[in-house]
């Protein structure tokens, strides 16, 4: 028997062999849950070479890892920005699963032309990456609210955002707004559906190693990454996916509205009035 025996996760951007997504996923199963992965129905064509090698099928694979842990996987196509495919999606995990207790908010924009100087920046490209991160977040969390609600038993939510959401940098205009308001919204949501018995929490990883990051992984960049952290080392998908589904248990049900950091102590910082 697991905790989350009987549950129902939804895990948005599930996709990627390495990712945290897909980790979230299966970690969720291995307590129990039934899940159902989404993705945005990526070209095969344009995998990483890591998937094509091991014949990976993005959330139909992920789909299979469930099921392998003896848990029900319902893998759906949905675009998060869009308010049809987001109520489809609920409206199907309801049909095929019964109910949703828990949603995961992990989808993002692919790393990339995002990482630019503000005055060179696509306009397009800034809208999507909010789009997915904020817009998505929005559209998920108020569909999946309604049936929590409706359902009356409590749930979890738990949004995937960046310590980019707690400090800004050079070059991440778009991505550091997108995870700043996904920080803001974790705790708006926390007020708003904690009268529900619904946990809201935020997860900002740092440095993990995941697809997104392959073409940083030149030289010794990601090792130099590491050893600015105070454990010296990076993140593994594994580790935020663990600590995304233990925050769907019973235990951590006292922690609400709180963005935490996964960074191996990377951030560490209290800003407050100095005394004087």
């Amino acid at each position: 028997m697991g905790e989350l025996d009987g549950k129902v996760a939804i895990v948005t951007g599930a996709g990627r062999l390495r990712g945290i997504g897909r980790a979230a996923a299966v970690a969720l199963a291995e307590l129990g849950a039934d899940v159902v992965p989404t993705g945005t129905g990526r070209d095969p064509s344009r995998y990483p070479e890591a998937e094509k090698a091991v014949g990976w099928r993005d959330i139909e694979s992920t789909a299979e890892q469930v099921r392998g842990l003896g848990r029900r996987a319902l893998p759906l196509v949905v675009d998060v920005a869009n308010a049809d495919d987001v109520a489809e999606m609920v409206e199907k995990t309801v049909k095929e699963l019964g109910r949703v207790d828990i949603l995961i908010n992990n989808a993002a924009f692919a790393r990339g032309p995002d990482r630019v100087p503000t005055i060179e920046m696509d306009d397009d490209i800034f809208q999507k990456v909010v789009d997915i991160k904020i817009r998505g977040t929005y559209l998920c969390t108020k569909a999946v609210a309604k049936v929590l609600i409706a359902q009356g038993e409590g749930g979890k939510v738990v949004n995937v955002a960046s310590v980019a959401g707690k400090s800004g940098s050079e070059d991440t205009l778009a991505y550091c707004a997108a995870n700043f308001a996904q920080v803001g919204m974790t705790q708006t949501l926390a007020r708003e559906l904690g009268q529900f018995k619904v946990n809201v929490n935020c997860v900002c990883p740092g440095w993990v190693d995941t697809s997104r990051l392959d073409g940083l992984m030149v030289g010794d960049w990601f090792d130099r990454m590491a050893m600015e952290t105070p454990i010296r080392r990076n993140g593994s998908d594994e580790e935020v996916g663990e600590f995304v589904a233990y925050l769907c248990t019973k235990a951590p049900s006292w922690i609400h509205g709180h963005s935490i950091n996964m960074d191996g102590g990377a951030f560490m910082m209290h800003y407050g009035i100095r005394p004087g």
